[in-house]
């Protein structure tokens, strides 16, 4: 299964390691003006200190286009699409104005991109189910977030279709806790597990269904 770190704490650039703004930087502008062999070259981790995840966006940046939204704008061809999938890019993602690469292609006439950008799933779960463990797990994460981010700050939050739709687990650190919320989606549940790395005994387990968020565990870390 593989791992994706989701940035979902929209802190100002100030608040990043400056290596880490100039990566994703970079990774934006390459994916923005269609420089594929650099783009793959960021994201395999060739040229940069920190390696940017392929659902990345720029930090700071208003449209949250990642490099799967830039290629279905630009219609860049199929091999591409599919290398950053192959990566990692969640077909699913949609960005600021709520448009999925799919969509964006479509409205391009990149139809040579549909069958590449159309969403698929491994385990069989519903839109409405979805919605409803998104806004569950969201929640949870206000309720940390709240403990330990200014008032004020944004959070986009994490779209489980993203899970349904690529099988990833999920990394979603809260900076200023110290640690954060790692999910996956198993048996059309959502496993949620939620520590601080200096607070002992934070750990709590989570399942989340679409009608309820039981706790299970705690005090593991």
């Amino acid at each position: 299964m593989k791992s994706v770190e989701w940035p979902g704490v929209l802190l100002a650039r100030k608040s990043f390691n400056p290596e880490y703004v100039a990566a994703r930087d970079r990774l934006a502008d390459v994916a923005k003006r269609g420089d594929w062999p650099a783009m793959f070259a960021i994201l395999d981790g060739a040229i940069e200190s920190f390696t940017p995840g392929a659902n990345d966006w720029r930090v700071g940046g208003a449209s949250w286009y990642s490099p799967l939204h830039q290629v279905a704008w630009l219609g860049a061809p199929t091999d591409v699409a599919q290398g950053l999938v192959d990566r990692g890019a969640w077909r699913t993602l949609r960005e600021a104005s709520g448009h999925s690469p799919l969509d964006l292609a479509t409205s391009r006439g990149h139809d040579h991109l549909r069958e590449v950008l159309a969403p698929t799933f491994s385990q069989p779960i519903g839109a409405d189910d979805l919605a409803a463990m998104s806004e569950r797990l969201a929640e949870l994460v206000n309720s940390a977030a709240r403990e330990v981010v200014d008032e004020g700050t944004n959070i986009r939050h994490l779209d489980v279709t993203g899970i349904a739709g690529s099988g990833a687990s999920v990394w979603f650190p809260i900076p200023g806790m110290y640690g954060g919320f790692a999910v996956e989606l198993y048996r059309n549940r959502l496993h949620v597990e939620s520590w601080s790395r200096v607070i002992g005994g934070s750990g709590r387990a989570y399942v989340i269904t679409p009608t309820r968020t039981t706790l299970v565990d705690e005090g593991f870390v």
